[in-house]
């Protein structure tokens, strides 16, 4: 068997691959059914993988529903990202305790190795994501030292799409469905469930890592059949994305628009309620705050997530610079779709979904991003 040819694991013989990252010494994060949403959380085994379940998403909606089968990764994303555990949303960076001479300690906070992690099921659109991320952590000239020791032990298993949501469109964003070779995964895998084969998964090594994991699998080379249904199911994934965005000239049409009167339309809608910022897997941006003890001998100071929609994000001495609901969708999409590829040389957002879906009012970046190609109508210019 060639070290770089696919293999295919039947499903009877799937829990090894868990079993094979955990005697590494992982600790297996993958998807499993929780308060009704698909969620990533530490599993033990392939029972644990959300069998038979997929979801339904639409703006402003998410609802898991059964499926017809026992697909292990049957669904699209949940609520959660791989940025919850790559780039926690807290993280304590120092405290500080007074001695008995009235002097203060100094302690720095997160200073623990962090913990091997194995991700598994990250999605096309998610690993696309992690590359972002460690662009923006990593390739700036600047290195996180928090994000680099928890990206530094992460093993990633990566699932190549074999359903689209209502609010997928990676297509767009060339962020999917596949997972391409460039991507930062060490193993990838395409789910089959029908054909001369049954029910079994084709796996491809991304990483000398991934590599000699399976290496210790129970599998057979793949054949010519197994590759060709593998294309099969992402090609008919890729044609059935639930959304679409036209990201020619993108950049220019929103800056280009920034006093458009489209902006008042969505501030009416948008509730500043910072979901789409939460659920984003690539938005970074922190804030710092001191907390302290009713004694004042012990403080402590923590970065925790923020979000562009918050009033206090922008605060100076002379208050909020963006103080409109306005104001703040306008950075956001901008930045998201626009001046992320000045800073980055890419978009921001990957196709993923997750902020139609959990927009509480339903508000559609796909939507909206397509409203500044129309022409102003009268109403709207004056």
């Amino acid at each position: 068997m060639d070290k770089d040819s696919p293999i295919v694991v039947d499903r009877s013989d799937f829990g090894a691959l868990i079993e094979a990252l955990q005697s590494r010494g992982y600790q297996v994060i993958g998807p499993t059914v929780r308060d009704q949403a698909i969620l990533y959380e530490e599993i033990q085994s392939d029972a644990d993988l959300p069998a038979g379940w997929t979801d339904e998403q639409e703006a402003g909606h998410y609802r898991l529903r059964r499926r017809d089968d026992e697909a292990l990764f049957g669904y699209a994303v949940g609520p959660r990202s791989w940025k919850d555990f790559l780039h926690p949303s807290r993280v304590k960076l120092f405290s500080t305790q007074r001695d008995e001479s009235g002097g203060m300690r100094f302690e720095a906070g997160d200073t623990d190795e962090a913990p091997r992690l194995a991700f598994f099921g990250v999605r096309s659109c998610e690993l696309n994501a992690i590359a972002i991320q460690d662009r923006v952590f990593l390739g700036n000239g600047v290195t996180d030292t928090h994000y680099e020791k928890r990206r530094r032990n992460a093993f990633v298993v990566a699932v190549n799409c074999g359903v689209a949501s209502g609010t997928c469109f990676c297509v767009s964003m060339k962020t999917g469905p596949k997972a391409q070779r460039s991507l930062p995964y060490d193993i990838a895998l395409t789910e089959l469930l029908d054909g001369p084969g049954g029910h079994r998964f084709v796996l491809e090594a991304g990483t000398e890592a991934g590599r000699e994991v399976l290496a210790a699998l129970p599998a057979r080379s793949a054949m010519v059949e197994d590759t060709d249904q593998a294309e099969a199911v992402v090609e008919a994934t890729a044609e059935s994305m639930g959304r679409h965005m036209d990201t020619e000239d993108l950049p220019s049409r929103l800056l280009e628009n920034l006093e458009h009167p489209r902006w008042d339309d969505v501030a009416e809608r948008c509730l500043s309620c910072a979901n789409c910022t939460l659920v984003c897997p690539t938005c970074f941006c922190t804030t710092v705050e001191d907390v302290t003890d009713v004694t004042g001998d012990h403080a402590e100071r923590w970065r925790r997530w923020d979000s562009c929609f918050t009033m206090d994000f922008t605060w100076m001495s002379g208050g909020a610079a963006r103080q409109t609901t306005r104001s703040r969708y306008r950075q956001w999409l901008t930045h998201k779709l626009a001046t992320w590829h000045d800073q980055f040389d890419s978009s921001g957002c990957v196709g993923c979904g997750r902020c139609i879906a959990w927009c509480p009012v339903g508000i559609d970046l796909t939507e909206e991003a397509a409203h500044f190609r129309k022409p102003e109508t009268e109403s709207e210019k004056t």
